[in-house]
């Protein structure tokens, strides 16, 4: 209930200023200075509403001892102000050693503590404990390895000089969160918590690939390109070798899941959660779609449009609730249907906008991505055929899905050493890396 909140209150951390400064192609101390500050005071403004607003939320959530969890939490805003400018100093040079480091430590010496904690007895307030823990950790570490200093100045012009990029970047982010979150407000008001908690399984296995391989991905690509933003050819090749790097993980991920979606959800959840399958059959290439499209984000950042990003955004959500509250009629299948259809609808401009900026067509989009679709494609017809023969032959469940799992991989590998064997050998060597 607590972390409700706070996963709302993170849309406000920073107002999109953390990411101008990566995207700005020359950045001043008073520039800097002003944002870091900037930082810290909505840290401190969101971390005082919280706790203002946390007797009325527990009442809400008739939890009397929300309140008291929602306090500590509020500590977290004001204290991971300090290390917002820091983290982006460091990422828009593209120091992500740094950053994962401490990443990393918070969260090791966090997991550490809230253990120690939840062993004696602390409940609900030993995850409170490592969230907090985590942050601290990893904000003493940003401070320690960045040579910034902030000096006590702030300037209104310089503001001022900042606001529309982050400004726009805010309100987008804020559409998003309202555009990811619409079909369970949905389902939940008008289907009930039973469908709510089906869609919602297979729409956290759906979303896999966009927050474990494009999220990362956009987050390394966005500072380069910022870099080479007066370049717009290098920005082409950046991004669509990016995109085929997405799409050569992803599409082979999300075609096994679908293919493999009943044994699957019979092995790893249970018999119970059997109509999670009918609903991936839907949300699988949602993933696949999601994975290449949320890439577009970096293009309309790093050439500083994002104003035209956040228009986006609004017309995305406008078919988004449209299509959910259509698909609604016929039950949470109906859904994940028109949610899909609604994908394929937003995709097409999205990726030509984004495109247009860096003079890239959709045709050599498709270019970039076309070989692991078919090599997906391929890999499906060839566990699909093996499925039968399996099933026929009467093997067991786990050996039979452990088996279709590996007859995949062996078929899409063969293809893309094959094929695809530059790819192949960029993603080895991406996987291979020590530093």
């Amino acid at each position: 209930m607590a972390f409700v909140v706070t996963n709302f209150a993170y849309l406000f951390k920073d107002m999109g200023t953390a990411a101008a400064i990566i995207q700005a192609d020359q950045i001043a101390n008073e520039v800097v200075n002003t944002i870091h500050w900037t930082n810290v005071g909505l840290g401190v403004l969101i971390g005082i509403s919280i706790a203002i607003v946390a007797p009325l939320i527990s009442i809400i959530f008739h939890e009397p001892d929300l309140t008291f969890l929602l306090c500590i939490l509020a500590l977290v805003f004001p204290i991971s102000s300090f290390g917002a400018t820091r983290q982006a100093l460091f990422e828009r040079d593209s120091k992500f050693s740094i950053v994962v480091k401490t990443e990393i430590a918070g969260t090791i010496v966090g997991l550490l503590v809230a253990l120690m904690f939840a062993w004696f007895g602390a409940g609900a307030l030993s995850l409170v404990i490592q969230m907090l823990t985590g942050i601290i950790i990893s904000m003493v570490m940003l401070a320690m390895a960045s040579p910034y200093r902030p000096i006590l100045r702030w300037r209104w012009s310089e503001f001022l000089s900042v606001l529309n990029f982050s400004g726009n970047l805010f309100l987008f982010n804020f559409i998003n969160y309202f555009s990811r979150n619409v079909d369970s407000m949905i389902i939940g008001r008008l289907l009930g918590a039973s469908p709510l908690g089906i869609y919602t399984m297979a729409y956290r296995l759906m979303l896999f690939p966009v927050q474990n391989m494009t999220a990362v991905a956009s987050r390394a690509l966005y500072p380069v390109m910022s870099r080479n933003q007066g370049s717009i050819e290098e920005v082409a090749r950046l991004y669509l070798k990016s995109i085929g790097f997405i799409a050569f993980l992803t599409a082979p991920v999300m075609a096994g899941l679908f293919v493999l979606r009943e044994p699957f959800v019979q092995v790893v959840f249970g018999e119970k959660w059997h109509a999670v399958a009918g609903i991936l059959a839907w949300l699988a290439p949602v993933g696949f779609i999601q994975s290449i499209v949320s890439t577009a984000g970096t293009i309309f950042m790093a050439r500083g449009r994002t104003d035209l990003l956040f228009r986006i955004g609004v017309m995305s959500a406008i078919v988004l609730v449209s299509a959910i509250l259509i698909g609604s009629h016929w039950g949470i299948e109906g859904v994940a249907a028109c949610y899909l259809a609604a994908n394929i609808i937003i995709a097409i401009p999205v990726l030509f906008l984004s495109g247009k900026l860096i003079d890239v067509g959709l045709r050599a989009i498709y270019e970039a991505i076309r070989v692991p679709i078919a090599l997906s494609m391929t890999m499906w017809l060839a566990v699909t055929f093996m499925e039968m023969v399996l099933k026929h032959a009467g093997w067991l469940l786990f050996a039979r899905f452990s088996t279709l799992v590996l007859v995949g991989a062996i078929a899409y590998g063969t293809g893309s050493y094959l094929l695809n064997a530059a790819q192949l050998k960029n993603v080895l060597l991406f996987f291979g890396r020590r530093t």
